[in-house]
């Protein structure tokens, strides 16, 4: 059977609902994305539910599901796919977890679970934390990740990742930070494991709240990262790999740490650079010119985007929408310089509407466009109109397995 390339672009956070100033249209809908739609002209479109109907998934989720894993037989926490991400190899009986840099008053509440958005001097934060040794001789491994979050994991005998958070989560702000607990009584290893946690917890705010960066932070009138939230709490599973399952070469353009680290246990090659800020700022240049480059030497690329779900949580529908126009602009680059036969799909790993402020179970449009795709009646990219399509309303795993089969890399199924 030949084999054909393929270029997957994924819109983070991308679907949206209608939103009153936009004239009951959503970011997608409103924006004007004369490439998008053009694909969708000519394209097989539909509905994808990244998990099944109803289903509300996180990131870590919605893009295992989208590199061809089943999450409710694969994933085991986000914290692994996190350590993942920023090159952390887990041993046997580490648990890690993912980590924000928060800000909090002096009764312990929280103020801001992303401490403002921190970005700069979080290197020297982490480095701070790194290295400590917890009672019981538990060791810290402290890494850096995207902008406000982190990395942290647990090395030591007798762990277990039965634990709960100690982030309240977004619905939560101004609540006490919580006191990390086995997921269930009795469990003794998780008992450990949960005293290590608030121990470490609370010596991150006795740490960070006298380190320099914070302090200046203070004296400009920001908020502190005066404390590390911890969640998503995992240990190191065993998988094959996506690429070698079908035999292909892949390629992961991004900067986020999660999609970062769902690619690498897929077995993807990682294009990343410094100037992927995993938000609005990112070079989508930069990320057009990766993408080609890959295309040259891998059989699927990947190309991630962060600010559509970034603009979503702070509620900037008319931001998002613009940043959607700079996209379709790159797109329209993309399609210039990729050959006829290569396989371009657009997706979003879950939906994050603006007005919300938080991923929803709603569907997210996908697209699929190519030399020999049976073409359906959608003129433009959008919610609303690519329910219309011929892919219908399937879910992320379907949407990547008809993609790989167009691009003949699927096995039959029988004789």
């Amino acid at each position: 059977m030949r084999k054909a390339k393929g270029l997957l672009l994924i819109q983070d956070g991308l679907g949206d609902r209608p939103i009153y100033k936009l004239g009951r249209r959503t970011p997608l809908e409103a924006a004007n994305t004369p490439n998008m739609d053009n694909l969708a002209r000519n394209a097989i479109t539909g509905l994808m539910d990244p998990l099944a109907p109803g289903v509300r998934v996180g990131t870590d989720v919605g893009h295992l599901a989208l590199f061809g894993y089943n999450p409710l037989r694969t994933y085991w926490g986000r914290g692994p796919i996190e350590a993942r991400g920023v090159n952390i190899e887990l041993k046997t009986q580490d648990v890690a977890l993912r980590c924000n840099f928060a800000t909090v008053d002096d009764e312990m509440n929280v103020i801001d679970r992303r401490a403002g958005r921190i970005r700069e001097g979080t290197n020297a934060l982490a480095s701070a934390l790194s290295g400590m040794v917890l009672e019981g001789d538990i060791e810290v491994i402290f890494r850096l990740a995207t902008e406000h979050r982190a990395v942290l994991v647990l090395r030591g005998d007798h762990l277990s990742p039965e634990i709960t958070n100690t982030d309240p989560g977004p619905a939560s702000v101004g609540e006490p930070v919580r006191t990390c607990q086995p997921t269930e009584p009795g469990l003794r290893l998780a008992k450990r494991t949960a005293n290590a946690i608030n121990e470490f917890v609370s010596r991150s705010h006795e740490i960070l709240s006298k380190h320099p960066v914070n302090i200046k932070r203070v004296d400009e009138g920001k908020l502190p990262a005066n404390i590390v939230l911890t969640r998503g709490a995992g240990s190191a599973l065993k998988m094959r790999t996506i690429t070698e399952r079908f035999g292909l070469k892949g390629a992961c353009v991004a900067g986020e740490s999660t999609v970062i680290g769902v690619a690498r246990m897929a077995g993807f090659d990682i294009f990343t650079s410094p100037r992927f800020t995993a938000n609005v700022d990112t070079s989508l240049e930069d990320k057009s010119r990766h993408a080609l480059e890959a295309l040259k030497q891998h059989d699927l690329v990947v190309l991630h985007l962060k600010g559509t779900d970034i603009l979503s949580h702070d509620n900037k529908p008319l931001e998002k929408m613009h940043f959607i126009e700079r996209v379709d602009e790159m797109i329209g680059q993309l399609v210039a310089k990729i050959e006829p036969d290569v396989y371009i799909a657009l997706a979003a790993d879950h939906s994050t509407p603006c007005e919300i402020g938080e991923h929803t179970a709603d569907p997210v449009p996908v697209l699929i466009h190519g030399p020999d795709v049976l073409v359906d009646n959608v003129v433009s990219y959008g919610e609303r109109n690519c329910q219309k399509g011929g892919l219908n309303r399937i879910t992320a795993n379907q949407f990547l397995l008809s993609l790989l089969d167009l691009m003949g890399f699927t096995v039959r199924y029988g004789y």
